[in-house]
């Protein structure tokens, strides 16, 4: 199972750097995370202010 980002994300770029697997791309409104890369670390997810990486 990867993770993803919910709507509420504010783009802030605490999340990238912290991907080990690099699966977390910038977009635009918010960033998104290629499920193909994903390793469910979950280090996203112990970053992230608004609490919006979550398991999909």
């Amino acid at each position: 199972m990867s993770y993803k980002i919910t709507d509420d994300c504010v783009a802030c770029g605490a999340c990238k750097p912290e991907c080990p697997a690099e699966a977390i791309a910038e977009g635009d409104p918010k960033y998104s995370i290629d499920p193909a890369k994903c390793t469910d670390c979950g280090a996203c997810a112990n970053v992230c202010p608004q609490d919006c990486c979550k398991p999909a």
